[in-house]
């Protein structure tokens, strides 16, 4: 921080307010930085203990021992990137896309009274 920005946030210290423009642009830029998009992939592999070495592209989330598969969540700005990196181990059989993000979650609560359909 420069001299000037901290005398700005002193004085707002002492004036119990925000300064305008500085505080709120460093606020927003923390935000920002602690929320990255994330995007979730599916990866279908064969050896599972080679795939522990997935944690280096992102966060495992889940590993299956039945069914052989990885779900990884990666920062959805070098995902391409990451998936090519991914795609050329020797123990990836496949890669798809979670699409959970996009699924409807909220739903309405309103509920149409059916009691009509079922008297006499």
């Amino acid at each position: 921080m420069e001299a000037a920005d901290h005398a700005v946030a002193a004085a707002a210290v002492v004036d119990n307010r925000l300064p305008e423009g500085v505080a709120v642009n460093k606020l927003e830029e923390r935000r920002e930085a602690m929320f990255l998009e994330r995007i979730g992939f599916i990866i279908w592999v064969s050896d599972l203990k080679a795939a522990r070495s997935l944690e280096k592209y992102g966060s495992i989330h889940y590993m299956s021992r039945k069914m052989h598969y990885v779900v990884i969540y990666m920062n959805a700005e070098r995902a391409d990137d990451t998936v090519r990196n991914i795609q050329r181990l020797p123990f990836v059989k496949r890669i798809e896309r979670s699409y959970r993000n996009e699924i409807k979650t909220e739903y309405n609560s309103n509920v149409e009274d059916k009691t009509r359909f079922y008297s006499l």
